[in-house]
C-alpha cells in the first residue's frame, strides 16, 4: 500500500469527468475507489466487498464513464457499452442520479438511461431505441426488454455491473440473470459490488466472472465504535412500545431516524400507536407506489422528517428460501402476501442500497431475521465519515439472531460488539398506563383501515406525482407523506406529557411543555416575518380600536368638536 493516497486528478481522467467530480466536492478517491479505478481502467474483473456508504458506487461509475469517454474518441457509432443491473428500483434512481452528476460535462457523449420504474414497455422503447451509453435496470425488466427486442447487447456491451450483488438471489433474480447471460456477448467486463460476501455472490462470481481481483476491504462490515455507536436493549412487546414512545417523546433520540420493523402491519400498528401522542412518522413498504416510496426518501433527505418506519423484506419474492421467522410474526407475514388484493413489489428494498442521508439513527423495533439484514439495516447510519447509533429491541424469541450477529461482528474487530443500552426502565413506569391506553386504541380493524387509507392515499399522490407535479416541480414540496391516518381514536390528553411525569433525572434535559412555550414565547418577540395576530394585539393601529368612548369622565381633557 502506497503510504499517500492519490487523488482524482492524477488516474489520468478526462478532464470532463475531474471537473464533474471536483463539482461534487470530492478531492481524495476512498479507499475501494483508490483500489478499483486503477484495476477497472486496466480491464480487470473486480469482485469488491466494501462497507455501506464507503462510495461502491462511484468506484464503478467512473471508471465506467472514463472508458466511454475514451472508446468515443475512435469510435463514433451509438450503441449500449454498459449495463448496470440493480435489485430495487429505488437503487436505480440513486445509481441514475449519481450518473448525472458524473456525465454532468459530457451528457452528450455518455447518455444514461433508468428503466427500472413501473412504466410499461412500450413506454420505454423509445429512450432505448436512441441506444443510451448505459442502461441501469432490474434483471427482470432488462430481460423483459431483451425479450422484447427493445434492447440488444450480445454485440455491443463492453461492461457489465452488479450492484449490491448480495441482495440480487434473496429477491428471486436468479432465473432471470441466467436467462440475461444468453443475450450478453462472449467477452465484456464485469464488477460485481457487494458489502457482504454470501454464497450467492459467490454463485453469481462463478456465473459473471473470469480471473477477477477479489478487494476485500476495510475487514469491518460496519464502522468502529469511534464513529458507530451499538446497543441492544432485551425487552418484550409492551416495553417496546413503551420505550420507542418515551425515546421520541422526551426527544432522547436526536437527528433523523429510520426505525425498523418486521412486517407491514407493525409499520402501520406503529404509525398509529405514535399518532396518538402527536409524534409525526412516514411508513415505506413494498404495497406503497414507486413514485411515493421515492419521494418520501427525497424528502426525508431534504429534512421534511425526522422519522420513517420501514419495512425490510429481504425475502419479499421467495418466502421459502427465508429463513423461519420468529413467533408471531410468521402470522403477520402471511397476512402481508395478496389477502386484500394489494400486490407487493418485489423490486423493493428499504434496508439496502438505497441512499438515506445523515440518518442519525437506527432503531430496530424488530431484530432482524439474519446478520447480513443487521449489517444493511445498520449501515444506513455511520456513512463517509459521519458519526451513527443503532439501538437494537430484543425479544426472548430473537436471542438466537442476537449471538449470530455478535459472532460475526466480533469475527471482524472486537469493538463492533452491541453494548447494553443503560435505560433504567423504573424510570419511565410512570408512562406505562399512557402507553397500554394508546395500544388499546389501535385495534386489529384500525391498523387494516389505516393500511388501506394509506395505500390509497399514496396512489392518488403518486398519479399526483407522475402528472400534476410535472408541469408543477415547486408544488411537489407541499405534497407531505407524513399526515394522520386517523382510524385509531385519538385522546388529545395523550399529547402532551405532564411535568410530573418525567423522571428527576431527565428534568433539566427534556421538558417538553416548558419548549413548546419558549416556541411561543420566540415567534411573539420575532420581529420580521408574517405573524398572524388578533385585532387586539395591534390596538393602536386599528381606527375602530383607538377611539374611546369616556362616558363623560374626562370631558375637561378632550373637548369634542362640533
Amino acid at each position: 500500500m502506497a503510504a499517500e493516497m492519490l487523488h482524482f486528478h492524477e488516474m489520468g481522467f478526462d478532464d470532463r469527468l475531474l471537473k464533474a467530480v471536483a463539482d461534487l466536492g470530492w478531492s481524495q478517491p476512498t479507499l475501494i475507489q483508490e483500489k478499483a479505478i486503477p484495476l477497472a481502467l486496466e480491464g480487470k474483473d473486480l469482485l469488491a466487498r466494501a462497507r455501506t456508504g464507503s462510495g461502491k458506487t462511484a468506484a464503478y461509475a467512473i471508471p465506467v464513464i472514463q472508458r466511454i469517454l475514451a472508446s468515443k474518441q475512435s469510435v463514433r457509432e451509438q450503441e449500449v457499452r454498459a449495463l448496470i443491473l440493480v435489485p430495487t428500483k429505488e437503487l436505480g434512481q440513486q445509481v441514475q442520479a449519481m450518473m448525472r452528476q458524473l456525465t454532468a460535462y459530457c451528457s452528450r457523449d455518455v447518455r444514461v438511461a433508468d428503466i427500472t420504474g413501473k412504466a410499461d414497455l412500450s413506454a420505454q422503447r423509445p429512450i432505448l431505441m436512441e441506444k443510451p451509453d448505459v442502461v441501469v435496470g432490474t434483471p427482470s425488466r432488462v430481460l423483459a426488454h431483451l425479450s422484447a427486442q427493445n434492447l440488444v447487447l450480445h454485440s455491443s456491451l463492453e461492461m457489465l455491473v452488479v450492484d449490491e450483488a448480495d441482495l440480487l438471489f434473496s429477491f428471486g433474480f436468479e432465473a432471470d440473470l441466467k436467462n440475461l447471460l444468453c443475450h450478453l456477448p462472449k467477452i465484456y467486463q464485469s464488477f460485481l459490488m457487494s458489502a457482504t460476501l454470501t454464497e450467492d455472490v459467490q454463485a453469481l462470481k462463478e456465473l459473471l466472472l473470469h480471473n477477477p481481483v477479489i478487494l476485500k476491504l476495510q475487514g469491518s462490515q460496519l464502522p468502529d465504535s469511534s464513529q458507530l455507536q451499538q446497543y441492544g436493549l432485551k425487552c418484550e412487546e409492551e416495553d417496546k412500545f413503551l420505550l420507542i414512545y418515551t425515546l421520541l417523546k422526551l426527544s432522547l433520540v436526536q437527528g433523523k431516524t429510520l426505525v425498523f420493523v418486521g412486517a407491514v402491519d407493525r409499520s402501520y400498528r406503529l404509525k398509529l400507536f405514535l399518532e396518538q401522542f402527536g409524534i409525526p412518522a412516514c411508513v415505506l413498504n413494498s404495497e406503497l407506489p414507486v413514485q411515493s416510496r421515492c419521494h418520501i426518501i427525497t424528502q426525508f433527505n431534504q429534512g421534511f422528517y425526522d422519522y420513517i418506519i420501514a419495512t425490510d423484506e429481504q425475502s419479499l419474492a421467495d418466502p421459502a428460501a427465508a429463513p423461519p421467522p420468529t413467533a408471531g410474526k410468521g402470522k403477520k407475514k402471511k397476512k402481508n402476501t395478496d389477502k386484500g388484493g394489494r400486490a407487493k413489489d418485489k423490486e423493493y428494498g428499504v434496508s439496502r442500497g438505497v441512499d438515506f442521508q445523515n440518518v442519525s439513527n437506527v432503531i430496530n423495533f424488530d431484530f432482524p431475521m439474519t446478520v447480513e439484514s443487521y449489517i444493511h439495516r445498520v449501515g444506513r447510519t455511520a456513512r463517509a465519515d459521519n458519526p451513527g447509533t443503532a439501538l437494537s429491541f430484543i425479544s426472548h424469541t430473537e436471542i438466537g439472531v442476537l449471538s449470530e450477529v455478535e459472532d460475526a461482528l466480533t469475527g471482524d474487530t472486537s469493538d463492533c460488539v452491541l453494548k447494553p443500552y443503560e435505560f433504567k426502565m423504573d424510570e419511565i413506569e410512570g408512562f406505562r398506563y399512557r402507553c397500554r391506553d394508546a395500544m388499546r386504541s389501535v385495534t386489529k380493524q384500525a391498523v387494516k383501515e389505516a393500511r388501506l387509507k394509506e395505500i390509497k392515499q399514496e396512489l392518488l399522490n403518486s398519479e399526483k406525482l407522475k402528472t400534476y407535479f410535472e408541469d408543477n416541480p415547486r408544488d411537489l414540496q407541499l405534497l407531505r407523506h407524513d399526515k394522520d391516518l386517523h382510524p385509531a381514536v385519538i385522546k388529545p390528553h395523550l399529547r402532551n406529557v405532564p411535568d410530573y411525569l418525567i423522571p428527576e433525572t431527565l428534568k433539566g434535559v427534556v421538558n417538553p411543555l416548558s419548549s413548546r412555550r419558549k416556541k411561543k414565547k420566540m415567534l411573539k418577540s420575532k420581529p420580521d416575518g408574517v405573524i398572524k395576530s388578533s385585532f387586539k394585539n395591534i390596538q393602536g393601529k386599528n381606527p375602530l380600536k383607538s377611539f374611546r368612548y369616556s362616558a363623560g369622565r374626562n370631558r375637561k381633557d378632550t373637548p369634542v368638536k362640533s
